[in-house]
């Protein structure tokens, strides 16, 4: 048995999420067939984050195991011939048996991309979140610097969320503006079910006045989800990257995302 890192791009758009559903159509599924009709063999594949439905991703990180034997460019190039158009394998990589894309991943990186002007976009708007009058950055990056740091994030934990702790640790979490786009952009070691949502959507209101920069710190003690905002939508969410430690040697992107720049 060999084992197999994937770096995967998609637009989850057309999606249910990451997770294998048996109702409707999800990356990991279509990932799956595609990976198996190379491999011969049924595969099941295993990520680094667990995006929900409507979430993109450019560095999504998988891994599995196969018997067949095939060169990397092989890998690439076949299992891209089988995906659909709205998923990539951007990178293939030959991997020792302890790595483990979910728990080898040491950080986690997202980025909430938000489409801040007076009228909706007509052109990639699936790609953003739509947030009309202009936002307060410097208002939003003061609430940020609460969050930073080790904390227990239950008043941003999404009710179906699973994990054993709400205790996560924030390394950064930086607000941006590019021309009319918002950019929320959050480093953590991993994160709660929609705790980049519920954040995202904490942070707007505070961007638009709605509430003080302090209230953040006194949501964040509550530790009440009800004491939060609204969760924002899923389609100005991106999985930017996952980190590995560097004996892995995993291949890096390239270059920035279009809405970094």
């Amino acid at each position: 048995m060999q084992r197999l890192a994937f770096g995967i791009e998609y637009d989850g758009s057309a999606y249910c999420g990451w997770q294998r559903q048996n109702h409707s159509p999800s990356i990991q599924a279509v990932v799956e067939a595609a990976i198996s009709k190379v491999a011969n063999h049924p595969v099941s594949v295993f990520c680094a984050g667990r995006t929900d439905a409507g979430v993109h991703a450019f560095g999504q990180v998988i891994h599995f195991d196969t018997q067949a034997l095939r060169t990397e460019y092989a890998w690439l190039r076949g299992v891209n011939t089988y995906l659909p158009k709205d998923v990539r394998v951007l990178w293939c990589k030959f991997v020792p048996p302890e790595f483990d894309a979910r728990k080898s991943a040491t950080q986690r990186r997202y980025c909430y991309v938000i489409s801040n002007r007076e009228v909706s976009p007509g052109i990639m708007h699936n790609a953003m979140t739509w947030v009309q009058g202009k936002l307060c950055i410097n208002a939003m990056q003061e609430a940020a610097h609460f969050l930073v740091g080790k904390h227990d994030f239950t008043s941003f934990r999404g009710t179906q969320c699973q994990a054993k702790t709400p205790i996560r640790t924030i390394h950064r979490l930086d607000i941006l503006r590019r021309g009319d786009r918002v950019l929320i952009d959050v480093t953590a070691n991993a994160f709660l079910h929609h705790m980049v949502r519920n954040i995202a959507g904490s942070l707007i209101a505070v961007g638009q006045h709605k509430v003080s920069t302090a209230w953040i710190k006194e949501v964040l003690e509550a530790k009440d989800r009800r004491k939060a905002g609204m969760m924002a939508a899923a389609n100005g969410l991106y999985l930017l990257k996952a980190c590995y430690p560097t004996n892995f040697v995993l291949p890096l992107l390239e270059s920035e995302p279009w809405f970094m720049t």
